[in-house]
């Protein structure tokens, strides 16, 4: 029933990466963060200049939740690469 209703709905990326994964998740999802340092300081800095755009614009609407999404995307992103290796 539940694969119906996606069917009939377009369904969701997630939905269905994990119908045609039979088990193998990790293999066909994009990772969420880069393999190495390099990269990994590309994004966290991407990140933060974006933070730093909207935590300019706090009085707007879009200031803010732009400001939510990415300190969580930062602190998120800052933790990830503490862990990869030099």
């Amino acid at each position: 029933m539940l694969d119906q209703a996606h069917r009939i709905t377009g369904g969701l990326f997630c939905f269905a990466a994990l119908r045609e994964s039979k088990g193998r998740l990790g293999s066909r999802l994009v990772p969420f963060f880069a393999n190495n340092r390099r990269d990994g300081a590309r994004l966290l800095s991407s990140a933060l200049v974006i933070l730093t755009v909207a935590l300019t614009q706090l009085h707007q609407t879009w200031g803010q939740v732009i400001t939510i999404l990415f300190s969580a995307l930062c602190l998120y992103w800052g933790f990830a690469y503490r862990r990869l290796d030099r």
